[in-house]
């Protein structure tokens, strides 16, 4: 069966610490692929929100 795990985050370094997390818990050889974006909305004049998101794509 083939899955996704979505991650959603507003500081890189976070998503990157959320995937490693849960690649370690699957086997590399079910690995599919990563797909990886960077979303950024202007909250006001001086202020603008980033979101970072990626989706792994594995087998079960």
């Amino acid at each position: 069966m083939i899955k996704v795990k979505l991650f959603d985050q507003e500081h890189e370094k976070d998503l990157e610490l959320q995937m490693n997390k849960f690649l370690q818990k699957i086997d590399e050889k079910k690995l599919i692929d990563i797909k990886y974006n960077v979303a950024a909305m202007q909250e006001d004049e001086e202020d603008q929100i980033y979101c970072f998101s990626s989706m792994i794509i594995y087998r079960t």
